[in-house]
Order: C-alpha cells, then structure tokens, then sequence
C-alpha cells in the first residue's frame, strides 16, 4: 500500500504543529563560551609514554585495575572505552633522537571538553551539560541511551557500557569536575613525572604554549591544537610533529545551528515525540486504507458471486 505525497506531508505538518505548539516557550540554552575556563595544555615532546596518567585516572574514577607498567599494550593504537577514560599512544614519525635513531613519540587522548561540545547539543533530554568552569559532565538519571552523543562528537570519544543491559551509561572523561569544584587539579595532571600536563586557565595555558614555541623555534609545528578547533577545546596541545594522529576540523563548532534547532523547536524531549507522532500517524493511515481497500474488495467479491 502507497501513501500518497498529500497525505504524508498533512500528517508531516500535524505533528509538527503539534510540537511547536507543545514547546513554544523552550528557550535556548545560554551560551556555554566564557573568557576563561580551565583547560590542560599537553606537551607531546615532553611525553615519555609511562601510563602514569592513566593509573591516575582509573584511580580517581574507580575504574577497572590494570596492570599500568605493560607497555606492550602500545603496539597497538586504542581509543578511550567504558573501563579507561584516558589512554596513551604511540606514534612513529620521522623523528631521530640525539643517537641519531627513531624516535617514537606518545600522545595522551580522552575527551576534549570542547567550548560547544557536540555531544551536549546532540543530547536530546539534557544529559551531557557544558559547566561553566569547562568540564563537560554527564546526568545518567536523565540518559535515555539513544547514544546521539556517540555519533556527534568529533573525537569519538563517548563510550557505551554495552555489557550492561540493565543500568547502561555512557561514559567519558568528566575533567574530574568534583576535584575541579574542590579547587584540586585533574587526576592525571597531578602524577606526570615530565610535566607534560600542565592544568590552568584556558587563557593563560594559550599564553605558555605559545611562549614555547617562541622561547624554542623548530622544536613545535606552529600551531595550538584545541585553540580554534571546533569553537576551541579545553586541552590543547603542543607538538614538535603535524598533527596528523588527530582529525583535521574546522574552526567553526558544529552544535551552532543544531543546538539551536533542539532547543528552540523541539525542546529536549520533544524531538523522539516527534518522531513517535509521524510515524505512527503515518502507520495510522497506511493500516486504515488497506483495510478500507480490503472491505472495497470483499464487496466486489460478495457483489460478483451473487
């Protein structure tokens, strides 16, 4: 059975109707961009891939043990998971040490805490929220595991606790936002024997990375990775190769026309209604004339056999 364009684009424009009149007084949320919230500048010539900052992390958010001195887990590249918020990896470039052999160099990667971050634009019931300090935080009392988050953020950074059908959460780094509120610093900040975190003020994080690069040319590519991607991230890095372990973004935030669609048209829940409505208003009238075609044909049967 065929719905025809007319009928499809009445039920279309009911059940938008319907949604804009149920959210007429849905503000946008207000701006989450500030002058100065706090960041982490990484130094990735200074990174000498000991794990420390992933035992810290996994200590602070008390996540699975493992065994942090086996460095063999670097042959492989990794992504942040539901069990390790922060990992480490190892890049081969064409770096040569001061014995004139190949040099190795190490990356530190976990959410990125953008100034507009995708994922809480994505998030259609509010559970992923910018603080005003910086770290991005996560309500799972609010979650309904639909796992937009997941798809939006350009880092693929959220994960999802799959192995747990009952109580699923999503789960990323918070930038340890309980320590951050206590007036402590992030856990992985705290342990990196090289100092190659460095925690502070967005702002001023800008200021030292870029006094590096000034204070010693030819040691850093010329260029702040997190300044101006996606809006600007709270980390940042330095890094003495191009960064091409990372994605390559625009400057512009991509939550900008979406967050504003959510918010102002479809409110937070109202976007899954949505959907619900003109799907099922669409079933509606498939199922009535099939059966209104059905009782057409059952005449004509009736009609012919008498």
């Amino acid at each position: 059975m065929k719905l025809n364009r007319r009928h499809f684009f009445k039920i279309l424009g009911g059940a938008g109707t319907m949604v804009a009149a149920s959210t007429v007084h849905a503000q946008p949320p207000e701006s989450t961009n500030q002058e100065s919230p706090v960041g982490c500048l990484v130094d990735i010539s200074r990174c000498i891939g000991c794990r420390k900052c992933e035992l810290a992390c996994n200590a602070a958010n008390k996540l699975p043990h493992q065994d942090f001195r086996d460095l063999t887990v670097l042959d492989a590249p990794r992504r942040p998971s539901e069990g390790q918020f922060t990992v480490i990896n190892r890049h081969h470039d064409n770096l040569l040490n001061d014995n004139g052999h190949k040099k190795h160099i190490f990356v530190k990667d976990q959410c990125r805490h953008c100034l507009t971050p995708s994922c809480a634009s994505a998030c259609v019931v509010g559970a992923l929220s910018k603080q005003e300090n910086g770290p991005v935080v996560y309500d799972k009392s609010k979650c309904i595991g639909c796992r937009y988050c997941m798809v939006a953020c350009p880092f693929q950074i959220p994960a999802y606790e799959d192995h747990d059908p009952i109580t699923p959460r999503v789960r990323k780094c918070t930038f340890c936002a309980e320590r951050i509120e206590a007036g402590k610093m992030p856990a992985c900040a705290t342990i990196c024997p090289t100092q190659a975190i460095v925690y502070g003020k967005r702002d001023a994080l800008l200021t030292v990375a870029k006094g590096r690069m000034t204070k010693n040319p030819g040691k850093y590519v010329p260029h702040v990775y997190g300044e101006h991607e996606v809006g600007g991230t709270s980390w940042l890095y330095l890094s003495p190769v191009d960064f091409t372990f990372f994605p390559t973004l625009a400057g512009d935030p991509p939550p900008k026309l979406t967050e504003l669609i959510l918010s102002s048209v479809f409110g937070y829940a109202a976007a899954p209604i949505a959907l619900f409505a003109v799907l099922g208003g669409i079933a509606w009238v498939t199922n009535r004339k099939d059966i209104m075609e059905l009782d057409d044909t059952s005449h004509q049967g009736k009609g012919g056999n008498s």
